[in-house]
């Protein structure tokens, strides 16, 4: 079977289980698909690897890797030559709240538009968001026409207060979904770092960012605002009950760090904290609970930065128009050199699953790759 085709079918059989993991039913199937897709669940994993010193390498094999799925390893296998795929790519610009002071910053946004997408087949959409989403152009291959629609919001008048972060992901995720499976897919974000607004639960945001083969590569800036801050801390919506909440959140440093701002209900005593931080990393709380903690926990610091985590995308920093050219020409080498890795979990459950890649043979390589997945029961009775 060529390369592509693979690649296409793998690609389809991801966006399924993305597609039962909502709750919505699948497109009809030919009998080619339908047999692939007994076969699964199949987790597709993009993985960037590079030295420590930030060179790009691409030269390794599936044996070089090693993956494990909630601590037990799994058999990989390694596509070849993806960069030259298709590119399917949402850019999402707050342009509410903190967003519109930082418009000045994003001049050369639109300028290096045709370098991130680089010289493949590509897609290029454009979202802006306040309080809620709203899409300013819809797919076109045109990247000047892209770069048309973003120079001409970026003069637009400002946004409401609003900052829905989440909202406004899911819906350039749900954008995607309906794009060809055998392209690549990213979402390129610029906004604040705290959510304000969005009506989608945390737990809803993490299921919705792990069931897709997404990277989100983020710039953020700073909201720099109290009642911002003490609105992503505190009301946030959660799901009630659900059962990877996490009612006393880690200090920023770690489960033994000193919390500058401790809870005065939250745990002090420090034999009491060291129990804690074992709860976290070993059984019985388990590598998926604790992934689905660190996730939501992170959702209410830094948006950008854990969902770029989530994904195994990026997060940079944007301070000033030259930050942004560096983070704009990072992303533009960073996304035709990715691995693409796949792999059929041995004990598959419904749920969020931790998984870990590296390269245990290259002590100063970095590997950059999504940290979890999530399974619907549809997606697992497939495999069984």
């Amino acid at each position: 079977m060529k390369r592509h085709g693979v690649l296409e079918l793998a690609c389809l059989a991801f966006a399924m289980q993305g597609t039962l993991a909502l709750g919505q039913a699948p497109a009809p199937q030919n009998s080619q698909t339908a047999v692939f897709a007994t076969q699964a669940p199949l987790v597709i994993v993009p993985a960037l690897v590079r030295t420590k010193g930030g060179d790009v390498i691409f030269t390794l094999t599936a044996n070089d890797f090693e993956l494990t799925d909630d601590g037990v390893p799994q058999k990989l296998t390694l596509e070849e030559g993806t960069g030259g795929e298709p590119l399917a790519l949402v850019v999402v610009v707050e342009i509410g709240g903190a967003g519109a002071r930082e418009f000045d910053k994003l001049g050369h946004l639109a300028l290096m538009l045709e370098s991130v997408v680089g010289g493949v087949p590509h897609k290029i959409a454009v979202v802006a968001f306040d309080s809620r989403p709203s899409l300013i152009q819809n797919f076109t291959t045109r990247s000047d026409a892209a770069a048309g629609t973003l120079v001409a919001l970026l003069r637009h008048s400002p946004g409401d207060n609003g900052a829905a972060i989440l909202d406004s992901l899911d819906f350039a995720v749900d954008l995607l979904r309906n794009q060809p499976p055998n392209y690549r897919r990213a979402i390129l974000l610029v906004s604040e770092t705290l959510d304000r607004g969005s009506g989608l639960v945390l737990e809803e945001a993490v299921r919705a960012l792990s069931n897709t083969n997404t990277a989100i590569y983020s710039i953020g800036f700073s909201t720099a605002k109290s009642e911002a801050t003490h609105y992503a801390y505190h009301d946030l919506p959660i799901q009630p009950g659900w059962i990877f909440s996490n009612k006393y959140p880690n200090p920023p440093h770690g489960c033994m760090g000193k919390d500058p701002e401790p809870d005065p209900d939250g745990t002090h005593d420090k034999i009491a904290q060291a129990y804690d931080c074992v709860t976290q990393l070993a059984p019985p709380l388990g590598l998926a609970k604790t992934a689905a903690i660190a996730a939501t926990d992170g959702l209410r610091r830094n948006v950008p930065e854990t969902v770029a985590h989530l994904t195994g995308g990026e997060y940079f920093k944007l301070t000033d128009e030259k930050s942004l050219d560096r983070s704009l020409i990072t992303i533009a080498n960073h996304l035709p050199n990715r691995y693409l890795l796949s792999f059929q979990p041995k004990s598959p459950h419904p749920g969020l699953h931790a998984i870990t890649l590296r390269t245990p043979n290259y002590a100063n390589l970095e590997v950059t790759a999504r940290g979890s997945y999530w399974l619907s029961p549809e997606a697992v009775s497939a495999k069984q």
